[in-house]
Order: structure tokens, then sequence, then C-alpha cells
């Protein structure tokens, strides 16, 4: 029987990798949908058709469509494992909030954009990005040192959202070696059931 879920993604995108990954540790069946971003199929009439924005990934839930990597998180979570992945108490679901605002901000200009210029040979200077990047882990770092998941002891929407770029920052030229907590981290969501990893790309400090 074909799934009902569809994703549109690229094998490179760390968002797409967030859902990936979602799906695979809540161990739903989905249909993958390659979209070739060398080709511009995020900027086709198809895809603007889905998202206007031209933004992998797009998850199609039957008649539903929905965009926004974060978004797809919530809307799987709140589906499938109510209150498994983000918490329903006030305190506990404000926490999670704050992570997935710094996955679309810090995360996303930081580690992701800094991966970016390297991935695509940018004509960019990353300094800034990098910087952001070592902010953001000076921050991770002094978290992870008092618990073992970024919101206390077991793995959130907040862990899913971040893992993908953090995994391979050094891709960008970001060193993981300051960061023991963080790599210690990255090992407790490997380990997670349902794990599956992001793509290696021969770039930066990884060439």
């Amino acid at each position: 029987m074909k799934p009902t879920l569809q994703l549109y993604r690229n094998a490179v995108s760390g968002h797409c990798h967030r859902v990936e990954l979602f799906l695979s540790l809540l161990r739903l069946p989905y249909e993958s949908i390659d979209v070739d971003l060398a080709q511009k199929q995020h900027k086709s009439p198809e895809f603007l058709a889905m998202n206007p924005l031209g933004q992998i990934p797009v998850l199609r839930d039957g008649d539903l469509t929905l965009a926004d990597s974060n978004a797809i998180l919530v809307y799987l979570e709140a589906l499938h494992a109510p209150g498994q992945w983000l918490p329903r108490d006030p305190v506990g679901a404000a926490r999670v909030q704050r992570w997935l605002s710094l996955a679309a901000g810090p995360l996303a200009f930081g580690p992701a954009a800094a991966r970016v210029v390297q991935l695509f040979k940018r004509p960019v200077d990353p300094k800034e990005a990098i910087e952001r990047a070592e902010a953001l882990f000076g921050l991770m770092e002094s978290e992870l040192e008092r618990t073992p998941f970024l919101v206390g002891e077991r793995a959130t929407l907040a862990d899913v959202a971040h893992y993908a770029y953090v995994a391979r920052a050094p891709e960008g030229l970001v060193s993981l070696q300051p960061y023991p907590s963080i790599r210690a981290w990255l090992a407790r969501i490997e380990a997670l059931p349902g794990f599956v990893p992001m793509l290696k790309s021969p770039v930066g400090l990884e060439a």
C-alpha cells in the first residue's frame, strides 16, 4: 500500500533531514520525492503551488499540504505522538518553542549558512555566519552541561530541529572540538531508536 505521506526534499538540506529524522523516529512510512535544486525545481509553477516561498521541505498528507520544517514537526508530533516530543505544560512548551525559534534564527543564519557557502562555493565571506554559529554553540554547550538534551532529560522537537546543522557544522568550517557536551549530545541523538544520519558532504573541515 502506498504511504499517504509524501515528503518533497533534497538530501543536502538539514531542514529536510529534521523532518526525515522525525518521521523515522516515529516509524512513519512515507514517500520521498527528490527536488532538484540545481535545476530549480523548487521554483517551478508546480512546486510554488505547494509552497509559494519555493522552499523545501514540503509534506503532503492526503489533501493537506504543509511547508516549513518546524511547522511539519509540530504537526506530526500532535497527530502521531501527542505530548511525547513537545510538552503540553506551559513551561515545557515554551522552552521547546524557544529552541525552535533559535533553529529558525541563529542556527539557520549561523552553521547552516556557513555550510551553504562551502557546499555551493558561494563568493561570500562566511565570517559572520561562523561567528553566529560559535555564539549559538556556546549557549548550547552551557545548557548541555546541565541536561542530556536541550530541554531536560528526554529528547524533544528542540533536539530534532537542531541535530542536522550542528552535526554537519564542520562542513561550514565550524569545529565541534571545543564543545564536548555538544558532541556527547549528538551521540545521544544518534543512539535514539529509528535514528537516520544526515548526508555527509566533503567540504569545509570535512574536505
